[in-house]
Formats: structure tokens, C-alpha cells, sequence
């Protein structure tokens, strides 16, 4: 390290002192933790020697050292930097768990098997790393199960999205396009690649996986695949030295270029950029790949599916289509737009066998004329039904997200498709449940198996109150059972099916995920229940760090009454909500543990109790956690749901801060070490909570945080949402994109900004760059202003990013910051 020093020159048998002065040509390299240095009289090593004299180095700045204080990382406190670097690396233990995204089974001749979509965080590639891991599935006669797993995971390298032939013999592997590159199609059987397709950006863009317009489906003799990509771009005029060039040419010129200021509306947030999803179909064999005609231009398609198959070389398919005439709101995690199921003709690959030369315009048919939303279609086994999910609730209240349905068409067996088909209720919109009771669908997710062997019955994962629980539905009958255990507060999930028997994974906020396999037991007995057996794996193994923290933790589910009912008119509304906590398994005698008050987003959405790696993370600092699901979350019924639009910034503080008060009342957690965290209407609440509460909180983190309705409403890609959520059900009627006076007067006096002269929290905010959901300038505006007031705050922004902040690196760094946070004020 080089280094500037002073010297003091002193004459040998004389009393003559030289002055001190600086050599500021003089450099030397000084020893780790030197703090003198004595230079050799040697006229040869040190030529400013003279004879007989000495010197004697003295640092400048700071007598005891000579070396200078390091330079800190932008962002890191020196105070600090051993406890970052110790909880840095305990993230990164929570955070090497995998996750298992999707699973299917297929039948053997040695029984069945099992393969698994698993990823896991790449922190260094900034991306999640895909692998699938196989395993055997073998029944013993003493009902117990054995899954015989692959020694080791095989990776999929640039790999989108991987789809199995209904048969299982075959699987497909779709790598969309990077730039201007062409999207590849893969065909593996169980022993080689059979074929391989490259299609270019002149036909389509990439392959929409994206789990909401995401479609791929195989026809049944498996030589045909449908699917949801993007229109190919459009042609725009081509400019050079003179102008406007009448020629078309497709070829690159350096001496000309393509016009580029048009704007194309896209569906907001994770959409921008992304063209029309639209209908293809591949042959198989050939890889010819045609467009799927006859689909209005307004529609924007996606969830496909084929039909039964029919007699012919005709095939229908069917598929959800949502509207966008005027404006394209955003989509994600937006459940009140507008859609419907469509049923078409595939296009016909061997027109040299139609007897008939010319080939019919297949017509669109509207399958949901009479019901406002319609989607995740499913057919039987035997063809004999088609069954999807409706967010009418959402629609026709406005509310983004709300109670879902689920219903029945009885399709023709000659596949004559009709707009007289009847649309029946098989599981309605529950208002308000009986105590413990079922409280409606939330979340729902149709597999495309997820028949059992009767055709009749369904089974899907659902919310249930703050506990995600796997139903079985009866589609003739409405029947719906509980099939995972009651007597237990676990979260669990369907994974696949293997035949009548299910593989699912359950957690807790304080235990890993473990794969279970259920089985009926009297099966043919009106007594039948669901037994659950426990599956050795290797897919979520964390460290015995990871382990013993977690062992050391709790949870429970309780019951928060509500403390004003004046307000609430139905009877839904004040029903006990819940709140999710998470505490030591030791109960201290002399001080409870901090409290991290942790609110969830939408506002419609919920806290489950899964497992979360962040949350388990923060537990396992020695914090506990309270998750409120506040009225107008997920999984209580409609009525609880529709009390709190108009309401925003009261009611749900409110049932905050009774939840708080509730927990300090068992004596739970103390009044003088309380924090707050909130990601969107998370953050909505978290930076109201400091503004109406200022001195009940230590410190507060927020996400990508709502701080402004009346800047949100101009900027964002969902501005009905601000007119919802402020006038409850008639803001749907009063969304317009110019807000009056009036409606920006409301908007600012139901936002946490209108609260700030009383806040000071100490906060940190969390800022996704490329947010179109809450723009990064309203969690800027609000950090900023408390920044005016001498409030301590850090503003963490993720470049690339947007309203989730999802990214490997970001989720790390964002996690890590926030427990440093709280480390540093909630002592």
C-alpha cells in the first residue's frame, strides 16, 4: 500500500533540530500494522540520507498507524461489516434450497415414474438454474411408498420451458430467441433426439412461458403441438440517404435503416416489449409451423388446449381470449380483466387430403357468452367435459384479484360447437363461510392431469384462510372435499398425479418442504379419507446451520377479532381475520424477541403458511414474525374480501395494529421492539403504519412501495386499480385516464405520503428500476421527502428489475440489506 509521510530530520551530537516539514516526492511501502519506519543511512539504499543523521517516519493523519483506514464499500457500514459478512453467508445457505416448479409421472413397465423441474438461485449468472431429477416410484404392499431416484439432476442449459407428450413417451424442450435469433423446438424420446426446428422471428417471436397467456399442448396421436407465441414483428418503413424507400427489402443495409418511433401498446408490467400473443401450431415431423387463423386481431390469446379429437382430419381447438379494443391494462396478477373461452378449427397440415379444394376460413366460436370470465380450461379424460375456473367476482367488482369459481360445459360428442352451450355452477363464489368452514376457491391452478381414475373428480390446491389445503372437487356433483390433513397447519401443494394417488409437498414457515404421496384409503367406502406418507428426496436439503436455526423456531395460525364492527356492513366482514407467528421455541423470561411485522401486497393476496427462504431467513436471526392477512385477503370468503376497497389506509391499518396489539396483550412480543415490512400494498402499509403510528416502530422496510395514489394513477400500468381500491366497487365506473381535481385530492388524502410530516422510522426502501406496476418515483418521492426531514433512510435500486424484484442477485442483496436494517436499530 503506498502511502504519504512526514519526516522530521534530526542532526546527531547537535542540538539542531530541523524543521518537520513534507517531502511530497518521498513515497514509501510501510509493513500491514507498521507504524514507524526507519530509513537505512546508506548513502546507496537511501539517497536523502545524510551522514550521520537519522530520521524517524510519523504518519500524518494518525500517529498509531501508518497504513490508511480501508475504504469501505459503497453501502456498507464499517461498524458493521462482520455482521454483514455473517449474515451474507446464511443467506446464501437459505438461499442454495431448491424448488420444485413442476412435476409429471408416466407409466412403466416396471410401474411409475416421476420426473421433477427443479431450480435453484445462480447468484454468480444472475439467473435460476434448471435441472430435472427422475425418480422410480415403486408402491409396497404395506402401504408404503419408495421413490428410487437418478443419482444425479441433468441440467437444461438455455431451456425455457419443457413440455411431456400425453402418452409420456416423448418430450418436448422449447429455447426461445435471444436478439434476433430463431426459436428452437426440440422432439426427445426416451433414447434420442428425434427432431429438432429452428423458427424464425419472421414467423414468430418467443414462446410465451410466462404462466398466464403460456399454452402448449400436444393433440392426442401426439403429431401436432399448439402453442402461445408472439406475432412476428411488424413491417415498418424502411429510411436512407434520400428518404423514404418504396422498395421493400427484408436484407440488413448499412446505408439504410428501419422506422422505429411507432409505439406498440403492450400488457405492462413483465410484458413490455412483448408482441400479441397469438396461436401457432408444429407438425412434428416436418416442423412446419402455421399460424392459426380466423382469431380476431383485438384478442389477445393464450392457455390453449385441443379438444376431444373427432372423426376426420378437422381437430377444434380451445383457448382463453382477452379483449384489448381500448387500452391494455396490466395483466399480471391481474384477475379482473375480461376473458373468455374460444373454441377453432387447427389449421390442416395434408390439405392434399381434403376431397374439397378449397379450404374453409375456420370461424371463431365464443364457448362463455353468458359469464363475464372464463379460464384455465380442462377437459375429462373421456372428452365428456370441460371444466374452467371464472374470476367473476374480480370482473364485475373491479377488485384485481378476488373469490374464483369453478364450472362445467358438457361438450358434444360430435364436437358440433354451439353458442347455446350451457355453462354450469359446479363450485359457486362462497359470500361469507361458516366457521372453519369451506371459504371458496383462491389461487387455483388446473394441472393438465388432474383427473382421477372415476372422470369425474378434480384435485387442486386452493387457499384456506391463511393455510394453502388440496381439494378434491366432484364435477357432477359439486362435492368438495378437505384432502389434506385438518388436524395440521402446514401449507400444502399438489404436485402431479400417479394415478389415484398424489404427490404433493407441505412446509411450514419453519420447515423445509417435504414431498408426501397420498393415497385413499376404503376406496370404495363412503368412510374413505386420504392417508400421507413420507418420501425420502434429495431435492431440499439445506445445511445443519439451516437446520438447528430452524428447529429453534415455531409457528401458529391464530385468530385476530375485529375491533371496530360499526363500519363493516355484512356479516363476512366481521368475521375474525388471521395473522401467521413465527417465535422461538423457548419462552424468555426476561424480553421476547424483535417483532417483524411482515404485510403482503395485492391488497388482495395472502400470507400463507409455507415455507418462505427470506422470511425463514429473518426468523432465524433471532426475530419473530407476525404475517397479518388482513381483511381483503385471499381465502375468508367475498364479503371479507369486497370490505376493505374504499377503505384502504384505514381498515387494513387498523387490523394491523390490532393484530400487533393482540400479540403484545399474550405477551407475545414487546411494545418498545417492533418493525415493519411491505412489498406494493405491503409497502402501502408499512409506510402509512410509520406516518399514523409513528412511535411504534423501530424500523421499517419497504419494497417497491405505493407512497402516492394521486402520482401512482398518471404512471402506472394498472391505474384502475388506484380508483378501486380508494372508491371501492363504483371506482370501476369512475376509472378514467384523466382524474379530476377531486379524484387527486381523494387519491392524496388516502396515501401514506399525506402522513409524512410525522414520520420518523428509520426506512429503507427496495427499488425495482423497471417497475411499471408502482414506478420507481413514488417509493423515490417518498424517500426523498423523508430524507428532507432528517430521517434515516437507504434507497437500494436494482437496475434491471421490475415491480417483483426477482432476480438471484437482487433477492439477495435486497434480503441481506433488510436484516442488516433492523440488525443495526431494532436492538
Amino acid at each position: 500500500m503506498m502511502s504519504r509521510v512526514w519526516f522530521e530530520l534530526h542532526t546527531t551530537g547537535s542540538p539542531e533540530c530541523v524543521k518537520l516539514r513534507k517531502i511530497p516526492s518521498v513515497s514509501c511501502i510501510l509493513p500491514h500494522n507498521s507504524s514507524t519506519l526507519t530509513l537505512s543511512s546508506s548513502p546507496l539504499a537511501n539517497p536523502f540520507s545524510l551522514c550521520n543523521r537519522r530520521f524517524s517516519a510519523i504518519q500524518a493523519m494518525d500517529s498509531s498507524k501508518v497504513v490508511q483506514d480501508k475504504e469501505m464499500p459503497h453501502g456498507i457500514d464499517a461498524t458493521m461489516e462482520d455482521e454483514y459478512a455473517s449474515q451474507s453467508k446464511l443467506l446464501k445457505q437459505f438461499f442454495s434450497i431448491s424448488s420444485v416448479d413442476k412435476a409429471w409421472t408416466f407409466d412403466s413397465h416396471s410401474g411409475s415414474q416421476a420426473m421433477f423441474s427443479i431450480s435453484q438461485s445462480n447468484l454468480l449468472a444472475n439467473k435460476r438454474r434448471k435441472f430435472i431429477l427422475s425418480a422410480n416410484i415403486a408402491n409396497q404392499k404395506n402401504n408404503s411408498v419408495n421413490f428410487q431416484w437418478a443419482p444425479f439432476p441433468v441440467e437444461m442449459i438455455g431451456v425455457s420451458t419443457v413440455v411431456p407428450s400425453p402418452s409420456g413417451l416423448k418430450l418436448l424442450v422449447v429455447r426461445n430467441s435471444e436478439n434476433d435469433s430463431p426459436t428452437h423446438f426440440e422432439v426427445w424420446s426416451q433414447s434420442e433426439l428425434e427432431q429438432e426446428f429452428d423458427v424464425p422471428q419472421s414467423v414468430h417471436g418467443s414462446v410465451y412461458v410466462d404462466g398466464w397467456f403460456e399454452g402448449i399442448s400436444w393433440n392426442a396421436d401426439e403429431t401436432l403441438i399448439v402453442y402461445v407465441a408472439e406475432e412476428a414483428p411488424p413491417s415498418k418503413p424502411t429510411f436512407d440517404i434520400h428518404g423514404y424507400k418504396k422498395c421493400i427489402s427484408t436484407d440488413k443495409d448499412c446505408g439504410s435503416w428501419k422506422g422505429q418511433g411507432d409505439w406498440e401498446e403492450d400488457w405492462g408490467e413483465t410484458y413490455a416489449g412483448k408482441r400479441r400473443p397469438t396461436l401457432f401450431v408444429i407438425e412434428t415431423h416436418s416442423g412446419e409451423v402455421q399460424p392459426v387463423g380466423g382469431i380476431a386481431k383485438s384478442l389477445s390469446v393464450g392457455q390453449v388446449v385441443w379438444a376431444p379429437p373427432t372423426e376426420g382430419l378437422h381437430q377444434n381447438l380451445v383457448f382463453v381470449g382477452w379483449s384489448s379494443d381500448l387500452r391494455k391494462l396490466g395483466m399480471k396478477y391481474c384477475y379482473n380483466r375480461r376473458c373468455a373461452l374460444y373454441a377453432i378449427r387447427a389449421p390442416i397440415f395434408n390439405k392434399l387430403e381434403l376431397k374439397d379444394s378449397s379450404i374453409e376460413e375456420p370461424s371463431m366460436l365464443k364457448l362463455t357468452q353468458s359469464i363475464s370470465s372464463a379460464f384455465r380450461p380442462l377437459f375429462s379424460p373421456d372428452g365428456r367435459f370441460l371444466v374452467f375456473l371464472s374470476a367473476k367476482c374480480s370482473v364485475d367488482s373491479g377488485a384485481h384479484c378476488a373469490t374464483e369459481s369453478l364450472h362445467r360445459i358438457d361438450w358434444s360428442a360430435d364436437a358440433k360447437l354451439s353458442l347455446s352451450a350451457k355453462i354450469i355452477d359446479v363450485v359457486p363464489a362462497v359470500q361469507c363461510p361458516e366457521d372453519d368452514g369451506f371459504p371458496g376457491l383462491y389461487g387455483s391452478s388446473l394441472l393438465c392431469k388432474s383427473w382421477l381414475s372415476d372422470g369425474c373428480t378434480i384435485i387442486f390446491s386452493s387457499f384456506w384462510g391463511s393455510i394453502q389445503v388440496i381439494l378434491s372437487v366432484n364435477v357432477l356433483s359439486g362435492e368438495i372435499m378437505r384432502i389434506s390433513p385438518t388436524d395440521s397447519q402446514f401449507s400444502w401443494d399438489i404436485l402431479a398425479l400417479d394415478g389415484d394417488n398424489i404427490i404433493a409437498v407441505c412446509s411450514s414457515p419453519v420447515d423445509v418442504p417435504q414431498i408426501k404421496y397420498g393415497y385413499l384409503v376404503n376406496k370404495a367406502s363412503k368412510s374413505s379419507s386420504w392417508d400421507w406418507l413420507n418420501v425420502s428426496s434429495p431435492i431440499y436439503r439445506c445445511s445443519e446451520q439451516v437446520k438447528s436455526l430452524l428447529s429453534s423456531r415455531r409457528f401458529s395460525v391464530m385468530k385476530i377479532p375485529v375491533k371496530d364492527v360499526s363500519d363493516s356492513p355484512t356479516k363476512g366482514a366481521i368475521k375474525p381475520y388471521e395473522a401467521i407467528l413465527v417465535s422461538t421455541n423457548s419462552k424468555k423470561e426476561d424480553a421476547c424477541d424483535p417483532l417483524i411485522v411482515v404485510l403482503h401486497g395485492g391488497p388482495h393476496a395472502v400470507s400463507l403458511s409455507n415455507f418462505s427462504k427470506a422470511l425463514a431467513f429473518l426468523s432465524s436471526l433471532g426475530y419473530s414474525l407476525l404475517m397479518v392477512n388482513y381483511r381483503g385477503s385471499l381465502g375468508f370468503g367475498e364479503e371479507a374480501l369486497q370490505s376493505l376497497p374504499g377503505k384502504v389506509g384505514s381498515q387494513d391499518v387498523n387490523d394491523v395494529l390490532t393484530a400487533i396489539d393482540h400479540v403484545i396483550d399474550m405477551g407475545l412480543a414487546s411494545p418498545s421492539k417492533i418493525a415493519v415490512l411491505g412489498g406494493s400494498h405491503g409497502g402501502f402499509l408499512t409506510t402509512h403504519l410509520i406516518g399514523q403510528a409513528p412511535d411504534k416502530f423501530l424500523a421499517a422496510a419497504a419494497r417497491n412501495p405505493v407512497c402516492s395514489l394521486a402520482s401512482m394513477v398518471g404512471t402506472t400500468d394498472i391505474p384502475d386499480w388506484c380508483y378501486v381500491e380508494t372508491y371501492g366497487t363504483v371506482g370501476k365506473n369512475k376509472y378514467t385516464e384523466a382524474p379530476s381535481a377531486e379524484d387527486l385530492e381523494i387519491f392524496y388524502s388516502k396515501s401514506p405520503i399525506s402522513h409524512i410530516s410525522k414520520v420518523k422510522t428509520p426506512t429503507i426502501f427496495l427499488i425495482g428500476a423497471k417497475d411499471l406496476r408502482v414506478p420507481p418515483s413514488n417509493g423515490l418521492q417518498y424517500a426523498r421527502a423523508l430524507k428532507e426531514k432528517g430521517v434515516d433512510v437507504k434507497i437500494l435500486t436494482f437496475p434491471n428489475d421490475v415491480h417483483g424484484i426477482e432476480r438471484p442477485q437482487s433477492v439477495f442483496e435486497s434480503w441481506l440489506n433488510i436484516g442488516l436494517w433492523f440488525k443495526k436499530y431494532c436492538k
